[in-house]
């Protein structure tokens, strides 16, 4: 077996006057993300107004919050394909335009009987999931493209704690558009702000061989640090048939790194979900709190997230640019962060709601400073699947997405507390610890070729 080429590691002295233009891609991937997030967490904000008017059960209003999980999970491995074959910039631009129409149409299913809204509701629910499928792919393959190794992993914290800055700024505005205008607003107003950063996306969003403004040196340093800035060219891609697709799966599911990594964020995800759908509800019903003051204590996790998220990124980047293994420098923040993020459990064993507000936020915390499985997926998966790879990382977490609603709906239903669920969120927590331990093993770059020979197959073309 060949060895795997060594990456350049960029000193501060090589930094000097490179640009900047990447991080006005990064911004834009943050900003593509935080609008993403939001239209996720519209039903969760919405969800106690809907159960109200509907008149549905807590185990109705699972199914719907689970919609989007469904599309979302068939979803990952299509959008990763078309990631690979037509590039970033396109495919992400149509997913933005299109997940916004759909989140937009929502807001006029008051209109409508109640078997009629609520079957109306799950179908957009879908069709938003299938929609955001290639967002998260997209979003790796655009870092692994622009950043060199020493700064992946920031990067990558940058647009994953998006999500939790999504929080912050819009659940505040949905809790006072659903208490002061209605439900039907948080969905209108939130995705006419998607259809409108569509616009702004395909103006700015280029790869970097095809950048406008990108400098030489700056080109020269990120190709260096080892950026696969040719990603997007032309022929960067294996032009494969569906039987090649269903060969390079193959191959990426076999492989024991990447399979432990792919179960972490399955259990990763399965906490996200629990703070995107069920966490507001849980202030009201079992905390008694109003939907607007829910609105504005989800921001607190929610800040606390984005400092840990961003937080991890930065640990993890530091400890390779000080010389610790790369294996070494993405598992510490991740196995820290989780063992705080399980903390959550303690919050059944407390009444004041102060306290369990602290232990929301520690816990949400600690997830943020571990959900580093998007930058090892950047530093491992072979650049010519990238967006392949990313939609099976994706399609672990999008079965979370399924599994989490539902399996809180029952737990709540049949017990009538939030007592299991918060034991099943936390538990999760120290699986995905077990399996980053146990099961990943030495993180490294894999090469396709290389991957295939191992495997005793013969590369096709």
């Amino acid at each position: 077996m060949t060895t795997a080429p060594t990456v350049a590691t960029p000193t501060s002295a090589s930094i000097v006057k490179t640009g900047k233009v990447r991080y006005t891609i990064l911004a834009m991937i943050f900003a593509v993300t935080v609008i993403n997030y939001a239209d996720r967490a519209t039903i969760s904000i919405a969800g106690d107004a809907i159960q109200s008017e509907f008149g549905i059960s807590s185990i109705a209003l699972g199914y719907v919050f689970s919609a989007f999980g469904w599309s979302y999970l068939i979803g990952q491995i299509p959008g990763g394909w078309l990631l690979d074959r037509y590039g970033s910039k396109k495919v992400y631009g149509y997913a933005v335009l299109t997940w916004s129409t759909f989140t937009f149409l929502q807001g006029f299913l008051g209109n409508f009987s109640m078997g009629t809204a609520i079957g109306l509701l799950f179908f957009l629910r879908f069709m938003v999931g299938l929609t955001e499928a290639p967002a998260f792919p997209g979003n790796a393959r655009v870092v692994a493209a622009w950043f060199p190794a020493e700064e992946r992993g920031f990067a990558s914290s940058v647009f994953n704690s998006a999500q939790y800055f999504s929080t912050i700024v819009f659940a505040p505005l949905m809790g006072w558009l659903v208490t002061a205008l209605g439900w039907e607003h948080v969905f209108t107003v939130i995705g006419g702000i998607g259809i409108l950063f569509a616009l702004i996306w395909t103006k700015v969003v280029y790869s970097p061989k095809q950048h406008p403004r990108l400098s030489e040196e700056e080109l020269a340093y990120i190709e260096d640090g080892g950026a696969l800035v040719d990603m997007d060219q032309p022929d960067a891609a294996p032009q494969a048939g569906g039987g090649d697709q269903l060969r390079y799966m193959t191959l990426l599911l076999s492989n024991r790194m990447l399979l432990g990594v792919f179960f972490g964020q399955f259990f990763i995800t399965t906490i996200t979900w629990f703070f995107l759908t069920w966490f507001p509800v849980y202030l009201v019903q079992e905390r008694g709190m109003s939907i607007l003051k829910a609105g504005f204590i989800a921001v607190l996790p929610a800040i606390c997230a984005f400092v840990g998220g961003l937080g991890g990124g930065v640990v993890s980047d530091f400890l390779l640019r000080r010389g610790v293994s790369l294996t070494a420098a993405r598992k510490i923040p991740i196995i820290v962060g989780l063992l705080l993020a399980s903390s959550i459990i303690l919050c059944n064993y407390v009444d004041a709601s102060w306290v369990v507000v602290a232990l929301m936020s520690l816990s949400f915390f600690g997830k943020g400073f571990g959900a580093l499985g998007w930058a090892v997926m950047s530093d491992a998966v072979p650049k010519e699947i990238s967006g392949l790879g990313g939609g099976v990382f994706n399609t672990f977490g999008a079965v979370a997405a399924i599994t989490t609603p539902i399996i809180i709906g029952y737990l709540v239903d049949s017990t009538g507390s939030y007592d299991w669920a918060l034991v099943f969120v936390g538990g999760c927590a120290l699986a995905s610890v077990v399996s980053y331990v146990f099961v990943v093993g030495p993180v490294k770059r894999l090469h396709l070729a290389e991957m295939e020979a191992e495997a005793g197959l013969r590369p096709t073309g």
